[in-house]
């Protein structure tokens, strides 16, 4: 009975596996079909897609992912899209067919950001940093391309490759160094400002360069052909900056106020981009390079009211086609080279690192720059620089350079700049331990040196720190005093100007080395510390303007009899806000309000003593590119 009872559970087991198999299968084939019909679907509309278009679909889904995720690592976007051209060619995955096409048009990218530096390229802005744009930045640069030219002439390269790989290693990167001084906080500091300088001086260093690279293909071989080309070329510049000096100071003006008239953000756009592409199609038909006509319309640009509205209107386009540019350069970088040429790779990064290091270390030393924040600036431009791609890219365009080196090259760049955040933090660590050993007091003699150009900070805490913020924006130099050592120590640690004492009591700032300051900014929030700290320095400097923070309206008006100018950042920028509030909760619009706000912010300043001559032409402009926008 029980061998029976098995045999029918056995019988009754087989017959539910059979009919569940049966059941399975009738299950998947409607899922087998669904998808075989979904990839005949895919396969046609792909069949009626053109390769143009899919290439440029994955490199802007490559764009809109690269950047969020560059900014959650906290890092630069260019390593983001070099790492996606690396991907996405053929040295990768080989998504994208059509890289001639797509190098074509990021082109565009580098002339947009020659076009953005000149715009920087503000005359107040050279003046400011003097000695360290024209004095360590352009040793820095002369210095650091010989040198790697002459290594790289001892390794049997040519003359003509040797001074481009020089010159153009001798290039820093400016997006990765100055995201990494602005995000810290560090543009004002010693460091930040000596490295600052040499971006600056590099930015105009790239422009002859770019000029220079296409003559030394053609030039021969020989040095007499080479200064031939070369003096041909120094007279196509000379015409194409006459040209463009002379016509463009006459017409930009008139044409960008036309383009403003219109009131019509498209007509603004559309006036930038002619700029640009007319300027650097001008020196490319003089057989010169167009990034330098783009580069000479941001020069002339830069000093005009029109300047901000520009860098806000180009912004989208120069990031999105620079970054398709560097993902073209993410193209040319074979990830394979480390494996076949690792000791190769090794030896030429850990070489340049050391050399730029050594050579920007020694130089700011040499230039009254403190071993702390010499050895800052040279670590953290001790990376090749994103136009090293452009000068490498160029001389292999040109066939002057092999796509082999140029692959090589590119490579030690990227590797380079992967290294930056590292020696950043390794740069700080060491400045920290050095700072941690001086002490509060103690101001070096780069912290004093022409020191009747600076402005004195009495107060380093919420409203002091708002101020120096502004001057490092604009890059006026400062020092800050302050009587809370924990602060103090703090700032320092940064590399900032902030001293332990009290910068109200004028023998505090003779002690520091401060004999005539250009203007002292007293931000205590104490009504009779205040007064009396107005009165003592009255009475020392005759001369000076002294500005400080009002409690109220009634202090503010006695300060301003003790020959201060006061003003009442509580009282002005809360009930300011307050009100924009209440315009825009009832309909107003916020061009309106943003009007009204400026206006009133303009009458403070009046009350206050301030001539708003500039402002008031500064802020009337405004209000016509609100209403343009």
């Amino acid at each position: 009975m029980n061998d029976n009872t098995i045999v029918k559970n056995e019988n009754v087991k087989n017959y539910d596996i059979k009919n569940n198999s049966n059941l399975l299968f009738i299950d998947i084939t409607p899922l087998n079909v669904i998808n075989d019909k979904f990839y005949e679907i895919i396969k046609e509309m792909d069949h009626h897609v053109s390769r143009p278009v899919k290439d440029a679909l994955i490199l802007l889904l490559a764009t809109v992912f690269v950047v969020p995720l560059m900014r959650k690592f906290n890092t630069s976007p260019i390593l983001g899209f070099l790492a996606a051209g690396l991907f996405l060619g053929p040295n990768g995955f080989g998504l994208v067919h059509r890289i001639g096409a797509s190098k074509t048009l990021a082109e565009f990218g580098v002339v947009f950001f020659l076009f953005e530096m000149g715009l920087e390229l503000s005359l107040s802005r050279l003046k400011s940093l003097g000695m360290d744009v024209f004095g360590l930045g352009y040793l820095q640069w002369l210095i650091t391309g010989f040198i790697l030219a002459f290594i790289s002439l001892c390794n049997n390269a040519s003359i003509e490759i040797s001074l481009v790989i020089g010159f153009g290693l001798a290039l820093s990167s400016s997006a990765f160094v100055l995201q990494l001084l602005s995000e810290r906080g560090e543009v004002g500091t010693r460091f930040g400002r000596a490295s600052f300088g040499i971006l600056l001086f590099q930015d105009l260093a790239v422009v002859p360069l770019l000029v220079v690279v296409p003559l030394l293909a053609t030039g021969g071989g020989d040095f007499t052909s080479l200064m031939n080309a070369l003096i041909l070329a120094a007279g196509k510049a000379a015409v194409a900056l006459g040209i463009i000096f002379l016509g463009g100071r006459t017409c930009l003006e008139p044409v960008f106020r036309f383009g403003a008239s219109a009131k019509s953000p498209e007509a603004f756009v559309a006036t930038i981009l002619v700029t640009v592409l007319a300027m650097s199609t001008l020196t490319e038909s003089l057989g010169l390079s167009d990034t330098l006509g783009a580069f000479l319309a941001g020069v002339l640009l830069a000093e005009t009211k029109y300047r901000h509205q520009i860098e806000a209107d180009i912004a989208p386009f120069r990031g999105l086609l620079l970054g398709l540019f560097f993902i073209t350069v993410g193209f040319g970088i074979d990830i394979s080279l480390i494996s076949g040429n690792f000791l190769t790779v090794i030896t030429m990064l850990i070489t340049l690192l050391v050399i730029k290091a050594s050579i920007i270390t020694t130089l700011g030393f040499f230039f009254g720059i403190n071993f702390a924040s010499a050895q800052r600036t040279g670590l953290i431009l001790a990376q090749g620089g994103e136009f090293a791609f452009v000068t490498f890219g160029l001389a292999q365009k040109s066939n002057l350079m092999s796509p082999q080196l140029s692959q090589l090259l590119f490579l030690i760049v990227a590797l380079s700049m992967v290294m930056t955040p590292f020696l950043a933090t390794t740069g700080f660590k060491i400045a920290s331990s050095i700072e941690s050993k001086r002490g509060l007091m103690g101001a070096r003699k780069e912290d004093i040196a022409n020191a009747k150009d600076y402005v004195v900070v009495a107060g380093f805490g919420r409203v002091g720190q708002s101020v120096c913020d502004l001057l490092n924006a604009r890059l006026i130099r400062y020092m800050a005093f302050d009587m809370n050592p924990a602060r103090v120590i703090e700032a320092r640690n940064k590399g900032l100007p902030v001293f332990f004492g009290d910068a109200c009591r004028p023998e505090v700032l003779k002690a520091a080395g401060i004999k005539n300051p250009k203007a002292v900014v007293v931000t205590l929030d104490d009504k009779d510390g205040a007064s009396k700290a107005v009165n003592a320095l009255r009475r020392e400097y005759p001369s000076i303007q002294i500005f400080v923070r009002a409690k109220d309206a009634k202090h503010q008006k006695m300060l301003q009899l003790g020959g201060a100018t006061a003003i009442v950042p509580e009282l002005l920028e809360s009930s300011l806000l307050l009100g924009g509030a209440v315009l825009l909760s009832y309909g107003t619009p916020i061009e309106e309000v943003n009007s009204l706000i400026e206006e009133a912010r303009k009458k403070t300043l009046i009350d206050a003593g301030l001539d708003v001559t500039g402002l008031t032409n500064f802020s009337s402009h405004n209000k016509n590119d609100d209403k343009k926008i």
